[in-house]
């Protein structure tokens, strides 16, 4: 009889503490709802826009995924390809070679879009809006390194 009173009472102990655990949400970091430092500071960036900026932004993301996609199709396929090619014992040598060259370029023309696409977003904003995106290192939610693009992209590992 112990022993169940004692299993009972744990049990309603984890039932609590998880309830409890969902109600408070996720909760980590400085930022709103728990966002991550630098996930809060883009938060902060995209509120301080204005209802037509926030409307030109999104426009201007939805173009260049638009404009992108046969792009990040293409990369994906060459890291395949390239892929096979390293698990394949008999590969040449040459080969690899000119399919990691392939990729660096389809890579640098990625770049180069998301580049162009930044610099159409700078257009975009007011310059007090740029000198302080500027020191949170990003153009706004979707632009920059950490939303699908930048170091890693597309890396299947």
């Amino acid at each position: 009889m112990k022993k169940m009173i004692v299993v009972f009472g744990l049990v309603t102990v984890m039932l609590l503490g998880i309830t409890f655990a969902y109600a408070q949400g996720p909760g980590f970091g400085p930022g709103p709802k728990g966002m991550p430092p630098h996930e809060s500071r883009r938060h902060q960036e995209w509120s301080s826009m204005t209802p037509e900026q926030k409307i030109k932004f999104q426009e201007l993301r939805r173009k260049f995924d638009e404009e992108t996609a046969q792009l990040k199709g293409a990369t994906l396929t060459k890291r395949l390809e390239l892929r096979s090619l390293w698990t394949n014992p008999k590969a040449d040598s040459k080969a690899i070679l000119d399919k990691e060259k392939e990729l660096r370029d389809l890579q640098n023309q990625m770049k180069d879009k998301m580049v162009q696409n930044k610099l159409e977003a700078r257009k975009l904003l007011t310059p007090e809006q740029i000198a302080q995106f500027g020191q949170g290192g990003g153009m706004g939610a979707g632009f920059g390194r950490g939303h699908k693009m930048g170091c890693g992209y597309g890396r299947m590992q």
